[in-house]
């Protein structure tokens, strides 16, 4: 009786632990997502603020050597709020229809006659912000490879363009091979000259092309911009003076829309190419073919 006894008790203690594990269900497996989303964990002390967002500035520029001396100040610009973009154009057109369309901020490619000259034939009102750099022409060696050895009846390259010609030839009458009209300028043709000493012959060629025409000519005045593309400006025999009238006519300018020359982010950007840092720079890696004018 007493074996029956705890036999039922058994039995019913049994009956009563699988009730029980079938009312808990079984643990949901490690790493199954809780069904309820976890309270937001509270910022611990000390913790970080997210950076601010950038503000985007885009300046339209020719790759060298104006996109690489922007290279220069993007740090700096970045330290102070500013996202500087940088889009590259290889002509002299568009970044100027750009800036007016509003697609870029800025554009840095252009002297200042160039600018008036193309507000006046576009109908635009396009300003300078600030002169930054000026680009010499320099005459650099083809098949004579110094000044000393040019000899009579040498072929000098020139550009064609109305303005650059102009200095070209001013640049080849203060080396004493050619005299000019008096007062010609920077309007001086190959008409103006009066004294050819040298019987030099002149090839008028786009001014992009003279660096390729190097081995078919004694000499050619070339632009800063181009030689420093055509990577020969350490070739350079001779420049423009930075003194020249030259250089006080066509130093290369932050271009803007008028009225965005007071805009923070423009002023901020010009005073970040202004600095001692952009001008060491420019002076050690162009060495004289581009030169700061601030």
């Amino acid at each position: 009786m007493k074996k029956l006894a705890k036999l039922l008790a058994l039995l019913l203690a049994l009956t009563l632990a699988f009730s029980l594990a079938a009312c808990g269900g079984e643990p949901a497996p490690a790493g199954t997502p809780s069904s309820e989303a976890p309270a937001e964990a509270a910022p611990s002390e000390g913790a970080a603020e997210p950076a601010a967002e950038l503000a985007v500035l885009k300046v339209g520029a020719s790759p060298a050597p104006h996109a690489e001396i922007l290279e220069q100040v993007k740090p700096a610009l970045a330290e102070q709020g500013i996202d500087l973009q940088i889009v590259e154009f290889t002509d002299y057109v568009m970044p100027n229809k750009a800036l007016d369309a509003g697609d870029i901020d800025a554009n840095y490619f252009q002297h200042f006659p160039y600018l008036e000259n193309f507000d006046a034939e576009n109908g635009t009102d396009l300003v300078s912000a600030a002169a930054i750099h000026f680009e010499p022409l320099g005459v650099y060696p083809g098949k004579t490879a110094s000044l000393d050895a040019l000899a009579d009846g040498a072929t000098v390259a020139v550009p064609n363009d109305p303005t650059n010609e102009a200095r070209a030839l001013l640049l080849l009458e203060k080396l004493g091979y050619i005299k000019l009209t008096e007062g010609a300028g920077l309007e001086a043709t190959p008409l103006d000259i009066t004294e050819n000493t040298k019987n030099l012959k002149f090839q008028e060629l786009e001014a992009a092309q003279l660096p390729n025409v190097l081995p078919d000519v004694d000499l050619a005045v070339i632009n800063g911009n181009y030689a420093v593309g055509a990577g020969i400006a350490d070739s350079v025999l001779t420049t423009e003076d930075k003194d020249s009238e030259a250089a006080q006519e066509f130093a290369n300018i932050i271009a803007v829309r008028n009225g965005d020359e007071s805009r923070d982010d423009i002023k901020k950007l010009v005073a970040a190419l202004e600095s001692d840092e952009v001008a060491a720079f420019i002076t050690e890696k162009y060495s004289g073919t581009v030169i700061p004018v601030f």
